[in-house]
């Protein structure tokens, strides 16, 4: 027997032929290990010393003799190791991303949030190389910060290597990212607690973990930026409309602005989910969930739009349809509010072309650093072999003028 009163199961490992459990993993704010089976106490004892990190078991040869085990990092490349068990020893073996090997990287902090109802928000940050010179978990000065919030929403973010965070701390960013409610992991309650709160506690618990961060030093209140992707690009879409004094920018990546819209269109292999949506987030097929799904669209406030805002779109994403983007820039426009869209006519729910995706934190490294102050390359080369064009707002992001025109060339 196991279990884990604070998060759900992460993993289980079964006996290659025995098929019984022999232990089971839980990720609170760190994965943990809880051996059932004594035969492999000792050796679960030993690999949790061999190198530091989260560690995994990827794969063991019938004979139960050897096993093939991965150390997670927060600050390069996973680590893969053989494990004899009749010798007791692991041997290393190499690196997934060995080219990361001769890069210092930054380190992840886990930490807990409470929220202003009560619940434990298990956040993770990260901070620049050389920011916190007495290694305490906090910078010497407050920093620029981006707010990274993650898609699904029932999903969630985890300890370990993180490229994101990685490439926003060395531009010179604190990066946060928050397990709001309905992020999965934690339990049952806790992702019913998000139940209806699409654009309302869901969204406060963001900001609160925002205003912790403000608190510890970490965050300078007025550089302060909200970034993501599906559902976190709504997140980005609410925090610059619901509370547009909050942060300094947003970059928004195939993010919904209209509830009911999103609904109304969903791909067919999203029809078993209906009850879902309608539990969740608000029942698009009754005047009162149609109420209440527009009370929480960001196109229903783009009026209070303040700050600088960028989209990115997949011209043939099938679950938040390219109309969700366009929408709402074309309501910015028609009221003056400025807005820089990036569209890529071959990609769908987010950019899978390592071209596409290089050229699209170019711009997004651009624009934060002009409104964010951080740090920024210039784009140069960055548009080769990319689909990307931009629909507007041109002249709101440095170098983008040239590199479309260099592209052009």
């Amino acid at each position: 027997m196991a279990f884990d009163e604070k998060s759900d199961v992460d993993e289980v490992v079964v006996h290659p032929v025995e098929r019984n459990v022999q232990a089971i993993a839980f990720n609170y704010d760190r994965r943990r290990w809880s051996v059932i089976d004594d035969s492999i106490r000792s050796d679960f004892s030993y690999l949790e010393k061999v190198s530091e990190g989260d560690f995994y078991l990827t794969s063991r040869t019938l004979r139960d003799d050897k096993w093939m085990v991965s150390y997670m990092v927060d600050n390069g490349p996973a680590r893969y190791y053989l494990y004899d068990r009749d010798a007791g020893e692991a041997r290393f073996l190499f690196t997934d991303r060995k080219a990361l090997e001769q890069y210092a990287l930054a380190k992840m902090h886990s930490t807990i949030v409470k929220s202003r109802d009560g619940l434990n928000l298990v956040c993770y940050y990260t901070l620049p190389l050389g920011s916190d010179q007495n290694g305490d978990g906090r910078p010497d000065a407050p920093l620029p910060m981006v707010l990274l919030v993650h898609g699904g929403p029932w999903a969630r973010d985890t300890w370990g290597f993180n490229p994101h965070h990685q490439w926003l701390a060395n531009r010179g960013y604190a990066v946060l990212s928050v397990n709001f409610r309905g992020s999965t992991g934690f339990g049952k309650g806790f992702v019913n607690a998000g139940n209806m709160e699409w654009g309302r506690r869901m969204h406060d618990d963001l900001i609160d973990a925002v205003d912790w961060a403000i608190r510890e030093g970490i965050a300078s209140p007025e550089r302060i930026a909200i970034f993501g992707g599906s559902y976190g690009g709504y997140a980005t879409l609410i925090g610059m409309t619901l509370t547009p004094d909050r942060f300094a920018c947003g970059v928004d990546i195939v993010g919904p602005s209209n509830l009911v819209t999103l609904l109304e269109s969903i791909p067919p292999y999203w029809k078993p989910m209906v009850e879902l949506f309608a539990t969740r987030v608000g029942d698009h097929r009754t005047s009162e969930g149609r109420t209440l799904l527009l009370e929480r669209s960001p196109l229903t406030y783009v009026e209070r739009i303040r700050k600088p805002l960028l989209i990115g779109q997949g011209a043939n994403d099938p679950r938040v349809k390219r109309t969700e983007s366009d929408q709402i820039v074309k309501a910015m426009r028609e009221k003056g509010i400025p807005v820089t869209y990036v569209v890529f006519p071959d990609e769908g729910h987010g950019f899978a072309r390592p071209e596409n995706r290089l050229s699209f934190n170019a711009v997004a490294e651009a624009f934060l650093a002009r409104f964010l102050g951080g740090l920024s390359e210039p784009i140069g080369d960055d548009f080769k072999g990319s689909t990307i064009t931009v629909e507007t707002g041109v002249e709101e992001v440095p170098g983008l003028y040239e590199a479309l025109r260099r592209r052009k060339g």
